[in-house]
């Protein structure tokens, strides 16, 4: 009997080195990236009012906080895990009658106080940790001017 036992037991054991070694190991793979919403922007018009912005004078930036998380990157010493873009709006997503009318729209980023205006379309690469966004959205209207009322765009910050 002690010498089946010991089969089994070496069998049992085999099976499990071999499940172990075979298995995914799925926590080393896994990564998180938080996006935090900071401050809402503001837009304000140019002299010739054809164009709303959040550079143009009397504008202010949005703002968002990304934080970066990935074992298999800090594994490697990889620093481009995780991308991030802040692609403009298609049209306001609230505005007067009119005031969408013959609109293009462009989005620029600035990670980490850096003052270089990324474009709002093209991922830009982070390393792990926390990064400050800077985000900001101009609406060009090609004829015309916009209208007096109340606009908003809404800028998706995206992290993949």
């Amino acid at each position: 009997m002690a010498r089946k036992r010991r089969g089994n037991n070496r069998a049992l054991l085999a099976m499990a080195a071999l499940a172990g070694c075979c298995l995914p190991a799925q926590a080393a793979i896994i990564g998180t990236c938080t996006i935090i919403v900071g401050a809402s922007g503001t837009m304000t018009a140019n002299p010739a009012i054809g164009i709303l912005g959040s550079k143009q004078a009397g504008g202010s930036s949005a703002s968002a906080t990304v934080v970066a998380s990935s074992f298999l990157c800090s594994l490697l010493n990889l620093l481009d895990c995780y991308s991030v873009s802040a692609p403009a709006p298609a049209a306001f997503s609230s505005a007067p009658s009119g005031g969408g009318t013959n609109v293009t729209f462009a989005s620029v980023f600035r990670l980490d106080g850096s003052g270089v205006d990324n474009n709002g379309s093209v991922p830009q690469r982070v390393a792990n940790g926390t990064h400050a966004m800077q985000i900001d959205l101009t609406a060009t209207k090609s004829s015309g001017i916009f209208p007096a009322g109340n606009y908003q765009g809404i800028v998706t910050v995206r992290c993949e």
